[in-house]
């Protein structure tokens, strides 16, 4: 099996092992401080320890970065890192709303940049997105691509859970301006609504985002044609640090970034 293969492996037992526990009872539960810093709850645990699982069964080869567990290496000649949130969304999962995935990536470096597979599962009925290096994105089995017509309607993704209220204010003229605002509490999937052209741009400048909730959308954004930046503007990288923590914008064209961008308060 190639890499996108086992991600994609991995990916679906998470899906099979977790998808009639989303809003019961027993999803919940309190394990204690977990390495993204968030509390770690039962259906986080068991989507993590599915993937170790199974990554310890084909004997893959790698250093796992997962948002519960931590580092686990399970190689002492590692041939890269697989960059896992079991569960994105997780306050959406306990309570039940049907917003919540699985984001695995591989990068073969302690760079965003070296990443080259990326996998998303949405967790409330299956559906996969998935990406590898300089081969495309896929919703299932069709190639997607960013949304790079003049929209019917303009969809601006906005992430503002927990922003400053200096931040609001530099965002006020967006909300403003423009009626179609959403943030669906799973970033991961998100960007992955946005490389299928559903979002227009994606945006979080709150500088609280971890590498294990982007890294799988990283590649899928990129591979589907879409503007990857920092809050600088910049193509966005990082380490694959725990203390790491971004903000980015993912914008479907340079127009759609110029117009939106323009109109937040300096």
């Amino acid at each position: 099996m190639n890499v996108i293969e086992v991600l994609q492996e991995a990916s679906d037992r998470i899906y099979q092992n977790v998808k009639d526990l989303a809003g019961t009872e027993n999803a919940a539960g309190n394990f204690g401080i977990g390495a993204g810093g968030d509390i770690s709850r039962n259906i986080d645990i068991i989507a993590e320890k599915t993937v170790l699982d199974y990554l310890k069964e084909i004997n893959f080869e790698c250093v796992v970065l997962g948002e519960e567990c931590g580092r686990v290496e399970l190689s002492k000649n590692p041939k890269g890192f697989v960059i896992m949130d079991a569960i994105d969304g997780s306050a959406n999962a306990v309570r039940g709303v049907p917003f919540f995935c699985s984001s695995l990536a591989f990068a073969t470096e302690d760079r965003l940049s070296s990443i080259t597979d990326g996998v998303i599962t949405n967790l409330s009925n299956g559906e996969m997105y998935w990406a590898s290096k300089n081969k495309g994105a896929f919703f299932n089995n069709k190639q997607i691509k960013v949304h790079d017509k003049d929209p019917i309607y303009k969809i601006i993704g906005i992430n503002t859970s927990g922003a400053s209220t200096e931040l609001l204010k530099q965002l006020e003229p967006i909300f403003q301006n423009h009626e179609h605002t959403r943030h669906f509490g799973a970033n991961a999937l998100e960007m992955a609504l946005f490389s299928r052209g559903v979002m227009d741009i994606f945006i979080d400048l709150r500088d609280k985002i971890r590498i294990q909730d982007i890294a799988a959308g990283y590649i899928i954004v990129k591979e589907s044609g879409g503007l990857l930046l920092d809050a600088n503007l910049n193509p966005l990288d990082s380490d694959l640090s725990y203390s790491t923590r971004v903000s980015f914008i993912a914008a479907a064209n340079q127009k759609i970034l110029d117009e939106i961008m323009s109109q937040i308060n300096q």
